[in-house]
């Protein structure tokens, strides 16, 4: 089912004066608002730049910063130092504070509230009661029938001073202002409305086409800075540095890295042998200053012959030795 759209609204006949001075205007606006739209699309154009090149990192590290400082000792403090100590408080209240408040609120001062409410209900509301009922009650009704008696003469008088008051303010300040309004405010408040109305459409008109102009002279200086810096620094790249490149890396880097590689190889196998060479040496001058280090005694790991030895045919037992 398809939304109900309006029908739309004709377009009101306008006067020859009206699009007459529209296109003027038009032309006017549009030749002061190109200046403004072109700097604030530059504008617009710096700032993202600088919001995503500057602000948004500059926004991540404090932030880092924010939680490092602030957020985690914080949470820190709160989970291990606070929440326990409060915990604690909580329970040394409940049992110094909580506890004797209850038992005091039961034993004690309900049953002296209750005595107190008994007190007053007889010894304050039951006598205010018979007080209000034998003598309040018919003094007020006396003094209501006194009053409307009063009222309806003095009704009389404030009805005719508000009609009077009310045809003067009317005479003297509704139709003046109603006449001002209908014969002066309204026709020149129409005139506003039109002025006000071409004036909007002309900055809008003058804004989308400033926009395209804008748009086109980004797109042409784009271009223009693209052929004269970027295409040529391209093909310097491209044609003359990368192959230079290739050749410094295989006439120059590569021998000078095989030479660094056989000469750190060289250098590796004289630091092992120069190794080898100064343990030997320490080994000589301990076996000079001490003596050879004594050899451990041989330990005969095989099964034990002779009597001690145990077979499948004796034993060793009380109940079955021989």
């Amino acid at each position: 089912m398809e939304p109900h759209t309006p029908p739309l609204q004709p377009r009101q006949p306008e006067g020859c004066l009206t699009v007459a001075i529209r296109v003027p205007l038009r032309i006017v606006v549009l030749v002061l608002v190109v200046p403004v739209r072109m700097v604030w699309d530059a504008l617009v154009v710096t700032g993202r730049l600088v919001r995503d090149g500057v602000l948004r990192p500059l926004g991540r590290a404090l932030l880092w910063v924010g939680k490092a400082l602030f957020v985690w000792p914080f949470v820190g403090l709160w989970r291990y130092v606070l929440v326990p100590v409060g915990k604690g408080v909580a329970w040394l209240g409940t049992v110094l504070v909580v506890v004797p408040a209850v038992w005091c609120h039961r034993y004690v001062l309900t049953p002296v509230g209750c005595a107190v409410a008994w007190l007053a209900r007889y010894l304050l509301v039951v006598p205010a009661r018979w007080l209000y009922d034998r003598f309040l009650a018919p003094v007020g009704r006396a003094v209501a029938w006194c009053v409307r008696g009063l009222g309806r003469p003095l009704g009389m008088i404030a009805t005719g001073i508000g009609a009077a008051l009310y045809w003067t303010l009317r005479v003297l300040l509704v139709l003046p202002a109603l006449a001002l309004w209908r014969w002066v405010l309204a026709p020149v408040g129409r005139v506003l409305v039109v002025v006000a109305r071409e004036v909007g459409d002309a900055l809008g008109h003058a804004w989308r086409i400033a926009g395209r102009i804008s748009r086109a002279v980004g797109r042409a200086l784009g271009a223009l800075f693209r052929w004269i810096f970027v295409e040529p620094l391209r093909w310097v790249f491209r044609t003359v540095l990368t192959p230079v490149g290739h050749l410094v890396r295989d006439t120059v880097l590569r021998p000078v890295a095989e030479g660094a590689r056989v000469l750190g190889r060289a250098v590796r196998e004289a630091l092992t042998s120069a190794r080898d060479m100064v343990r030997q040496a320490r080994a000589d001058v301990r076996r000079m200053l001490v003596g050879e280090p004594g050899q451990p005694a041989a330990v005969d790991r095989r099964e034990p012959q002779g009597p001690a030895a145990r077979t499948l045919g004796s034993s060793t037992t009380a109940l079955t030795k021989d």
